[in-house]
């Protein structure tokens, strides 16, 4: 590859330029007065109509470019619409350099060690050693170098020709190379592409270099090169063009900013919203679980979508995809509100329409202003093998039946979250072994260029024909259906593959409360337990069970439930209807109470209790005995 610094064809460019004229628009003709009222007019000077119009269109250029510089947020689509207001209109190369590493803006970041290409148009640039080089590598139509593979970095040397500049307070004075006056201009470029930079650009090279300054600290330097009159047929950079490059500098320079600005509020609002996202999602018995989550585009703010999963009582399990509306720092702040509240409201083992019913009077005092979300609420319950759903305002999920046929589940959609005095209802329906469900956002369904009823249809028939035996791999299908690109919104996904828990492996019963009711409690529990071949367990399990069931006696005033289930686990339930929960307490000698749950916490390898909406479950957990 040839290292030579090389300029790109004049191209035609989407802004006026200041040598270009543009034609003079007519201006509506008034009513003619009078000859005797007509004042008397001094003849027009036609020399200043040449200058008037050029200024004008100077003026337009600035105001096009100027819009232009400053309609992205994104760092690298801010440095691309630099490089096209300047090039061809008016240099025929620019090249960006940025001080590395990139700094944070909303410091006082301090004077800057090195200096990196991040962005070259018209020009090829690519690596001589340590120093910038020459090369055609990752170029756009206009000839832009892709900001994904910066440069090598330039250190900056204090009193040095780059330090000079970058501390220039008034517009540098342009340059043609081969001239005496450009020694300097040829020592700037000699540190930023090596000793032989100035030899790879042609005599007559018109070269300035401006400064790109922040709202705090000069970020970068911009450096613009003109072709010699012979090639191009312009002149080089005469002080017209010096103050207008001045002034698009300025403007480049606080673009940047805003771009560093936004990305770290992004980083931060991202970094938010993970945090708040479950690391890891529960595996009960029954039921296989999968998540995916998918931020937008750099250019899209963080939004609020999240996922959860949150063991209920019974084995069972609650599923829960939500969306807040809007893209911000406070979308994700309210989300993990939200979360945290449906994590309670799950807790309670309420049911799906009265969680929804809960969330949407917490969204409604989360502040002045109203705060709007989805969500999708489901409960899974593998002994029953049914599932119960209720819809927020959220795009319907897609249910899995046994032979692999998928169908999006028909709910009562509802209102947002944060409307307020809107009934919500549940759906009960068959989970049979096999089966799955898919809650996700509509982030998967709807893009900029596809409805969101073309992508549910796709999404549908995509997981209809594809082979999956896994959670993560229903997921990755559905991931399938994204077009290449960016995405603009989001992306959360919860995917669970029902598998049940066989009636032969739990005992389910309910007792009254009465002063024999711990002593059958006992016997019922040794009977199960042989006839399941776990007759090494029957003592402890007796033990716990009595005490736990005589707890329930004392404090119930309705039936109480006794259950034994089986899985990899031996997993044991009492409730009742007494919302006090048990908590262990510090016995003497010579007390005669008290002792029941120190039992429970020496023999069981795990136990706790669970307030209900209907009173309490007490529960403990036991490894099966190894064959």
């Amino acid at each position: 590859m040839r290292d030579q610094l090389k300029t790109e064809a004049e191209q035609p460019s989407a802004v006026p330029g200041p040598r270009r004229r543009l034609p003079a628009q007519k201006a509506p003709e008034a009513p003619e007065a009078p000859a005797a009222e007509r004042p008397e007019r001094p003849a027009p000077d036609r020399a200043e109509t040449p200058a008037r119009a050029e200024v004008a269109d100077r003026l337009a250029y600035l105001d096009s470019a100027t819009r232009r510089i400053n309609s992205a947020l994104d760092l690298a689509a801010t440095l691309r619409n630099i490089g096209r207001v300047l090039v061809p209109t008016l240099a025929d190369a620019a090249v960006i350099h940025l001080r590395d590493p990139l700094p944070n803006v909303e410091r006082e970041p301090g004077f800057p060690d090195e200096l990196r290409i991040h962005h070259s148009t018209g020009t090829r640039i690519g690596r001589q050693g340590r120093r910038g080089g020459l090369d055609d590598r990752n170029r756009s139509r206009y000839g832009s170098r892709s900001t994904a593979d910066p440069g090598p970095a330039v250190p900056v040397t204090r009193g040095g020709a780059i330090a000079h500049t970058l501390l220039s307070r008034r517009p540098a004075e342009p340059a043609v190379l081969g001239t005496p006056a450009a020694e300097r201009t040829a020592t700037l470029l000699r540190e930023l592409y090596g000793t032989r930079g100035p030899s790879r650009l042609a005599a007559g090279t018109s070269v300035l270099a401006l400064p790109l300054r922040g709202r705090k600290a000069v970020l970068g330097l911009l450096v613009l090169i003109r072709r010699p009159p012979e090639r191009t047929g312009r002149p080089p950079f005469d002080a017209t063009d010096t103050a207008t490059a001045a002034h698009l500098a300025t403007q480049a320079g606080l673009a940047v900013d805003t771009a560093l600005r936004y990305a770290r509020e992004w980083e931060i609002a991202n970094e938010l919203q993970r945090s708040m996202l479950p690391l890891r999602l529960p595996q009960p018995h029954g039921v296989r679980l999968a998540q995916r989550y998918l931020p937008g585009e750099r250019g899209a703010q963080v939004g609020g979508d999240w996922y959860d999963a949150v063991p209920l009582p019974g084995n069972r399990v609650a599923l829960i995809v939500g969306d807040v509306m809007g893209h911000s720092l406070t979308s994700a702040a309210i989300m993990g509100q939200l979360r945290t509240s449906a994590q309670t409201l799950a807790a309670l083992d309420l049911p799906p329409h009265e969680v929804l019913y809960h969330l949407d009077e917490q969204a409604q005092r989360l502040g002045r202003e109203q705060h709007l979300a989805t969500c999708v609420y489901a409960v899974y319950d593998p002994i029953a093998n049914r599932v119960v759903l209720a819809n927020a305002g959220h795009v319907p999920p897609v249910l899995v039946r046994p032979g692999g046929k998928a169908e999006l589940v028909e709910l009562d959609s509802g209102a947002p979250i944060g409307v307020g005095g809107v009934d919500f209802n549940s759906v009960e329906l068959p989970a049979p072994p096999g089966s799955a469900l898919l809650l996700f956002t509509d982030g998967l369904v709807e893009t900029r260029n596809r409805p969101i009823s073309d992508g549910l249809e796709l999404l549908r028939a995509r997981i209809s024909g594809a082979r999956w035996q896994s959670p993560e791999q229903l997921c990755q299908e559905a991931l399938r259906i994204l077009p290449p690109g960016d995405r603009g919104d989001d992306i959360a996904l919860l995917g669970a593959c029902f598998d049940g828990i066989p009636a032969g492996d739990v005992a389910h019963w309910y007792l009254q409360p009465r002063n024999e009711t711990p002593g059958r409690a006992r016997r019922l529990a040794a009977h199960t337990l042989r006839r399941w071949g776990l007759e090494e367990l029957s003592e402890a399990t007796e033990l716990m069970v009595s005490e736990l069931v005589t707890n329930a006696v004392q404090h119930a005033t309705r039936p109480i439930t006794l259950s034994l289930v089986r899985t990899t686990r031996l997993r044991c339930e009492v409730g009742d209807d007494s919302p006090l929960l048990p908590r262990p307490r510090r016995t003497g000698p010579e007390d005669e109470r008290g002792r029941g749950l120190q039992i429970v916490a020496r023999c069981a390898e795990r136990w706790g209790a669970t307030r209900l909406g209907t009173g309490k479950v007490v529960w403990f957990e036991q490894r099966l005995p190894k064959n």
